[in-house]
């Protein structure tokens, strides 16, 4: 049985048995027939409140939450779009885009070109968060579950305020989009460092499709109601990175809408787990490095059995990556369960130790392979993590029944009954 794995900007074609592999993927679905014409209708027929153009006055200030370069968000249609909308009624000098890093680098100015399209940015003005950039964040308060909140200036000091972005399964914060494009897209260290505690990470609701009672999502839509959002567009996309459906509106009736949407087409039930699931990150620009690629692990883990394995199909072109705490974290400890006993006796969290925390209960379930283009074996090794030239040999020497997820986390199996 061929499959075709979404693996960097290509894909990878993988040869597997036909006898004991089941392939799971999101529900097909076509992309809207005219992406803008879906986009304008959104704008103009929202989910709650009225559409944008009511919203805004002229001579106000706009500020435009959007995904950074780790997330295949369709800025380009999305921005141009709202411009579009706002025509007429505020002068483009007036408008700044926000690049909701949260704690990730910033994106050069080739990236934001390829991004969002020449013509945006030698339009507007676009600025990368900086959560390490005191001067450029305003206290707001302690908001949810005692977060401390610091924000972005230039989102707070806006007239109008309007987040972009997708709306997926997301590994601990239930979905994506949304109220996130506030907070942790749009916030301080120390507020991402707290909403992303061992506590929060480590609660069993803080996981995959739950929203309400998880400890990190309620925090996050709890920063972002106390803290306004004028108006919020989200879409739900297909394998092609397509869009299927936009959502405009008042925030958080706006993302119920769009997290139902997002939730039929990924959440797979199956029957029984599986000795082997071979998984991906999506392919690009989502398996940018490894440490995105724990997104595909934990989607995998859902439908493992104990003592399984798992392998793992990410391109890494970014590596661990180089920057941030990541790597150091990550090798800090001899083993999976050294490490992970360590992040739980700790009383301060340092940056990405939650990918690290959610990476080390994965591995400390399953056996986890590597398949990269990028990462030596010895990377991989000093992270605890092996690999594979040959996904297509390596599955083939396993015993027990496969489950294959061409799409990685864009698919979310789970045990039916759970």
């Amino acid at each position: 049985m061929w499959v075709d794995l979404a693996y960097g900007a290509g894909g990878l074609a993988v040869d597997l048995p036909d006898e004991r592999t089941t392939v799971i993927t999101p529900v097909a679905r076509p992309a809207a027939a005219d992406e803008a014409a879906e986009l304008r209708r959104a704008l103009r027929e929202p989910v709650a409140g009225p559409p944008l153009r009511e919203r805004v006055r002229p001579g106000q200030t706009v500020a435009i939450s959007a995904c950074d370069g780790t997330r295949p968000q369709p800025r380009h249609l999305m921005i141009p779009a709202i411009l579009a909308e706002l025509d007429g009624i505020v002068s483009l000098d007036d408008v700044v885009i926000l690049v909701a890093t949260g704690t990730h680098r910033g994106n050069t100015e080739a990236e934001l070109r390829a991004m969002f399209g020449d013509q945006v940015v030698d339009a507007v003005r676009i600025v990368n968060h900086d959560a390490r950039d005191a001067s450029s964040l305003r206290w707001m308060g302690r908001h949810g579950k005692d977060v401390p909140v610091w924000l972005n200036r230039e989102w707070t000091d806006a007239d109008v305020r309007i987040t972009t972005g997708f709306v997926e399964p997301h590994f601990f914060a239930g979905f994506s989009g949304g109220p996130k494009l506030v907070a942790p897209g749009l916030a301080a260290l120390e507020t991402v460092l707290t909403l992303h505690d061992a506590a929060r990470i480590g609660d069993p609701r803080a996981t995959w499709g739950v929203i309400e009672g998880n400890p990190v999502h309620d925090d996050v839509r709890a920063i972002a109601a106390a803290t306004g959002v004028t108006f919020a567009l989200d879409v739900v996309l297909n394998r092609e990175q397509k869009i299927v459906q936009a959502f405009g509106g008042d925030l958080l009736p706006m993302h119920a809408a769009a997290t139902a949407a997002a939730r039929a087409a990924a959440m797979r039930p199956v029957r029984e787990l599986f000795d082997v699931v071979v998984t991906t990150n999506a392919g690009f620009p989502l398996d940018q490095n490894l440490y995105q690629s724990v997104k595909g692990m934990s989607a995998a883990a859902q439908v493992v059995r104990p003592g399984g394995t798992i392998v793992c199909a990410a391109e890494c072109r970014d590596g661990f990556p180089d920057h941030g705490s990541y790597r150091d974290v990550l090798t800090s400890a001899a083993s999976p369960d050294a490490l992970f006993e360590e992040i739980s006796r700790r009383t301060e969290t340092v940056p990405d130790q939650w990918q690290v925390q959610i990476q080390a209960r994965v591995q400390r379930h399953a056996r986890v392979i590597m398949h990269t283009s990028h990462l030596s074996d010895a990377d991989l090794a000093a992270a605890h993590l092996e690999q594979t030239g040959d996904i297509s040999a390596t599955v083939r020497a396993l015993p027990g029944r496969v489950c294959v997820l061409p799409e990685g986390p864009m698919t979310i199996p789970y045990l039916a009954g759970e």
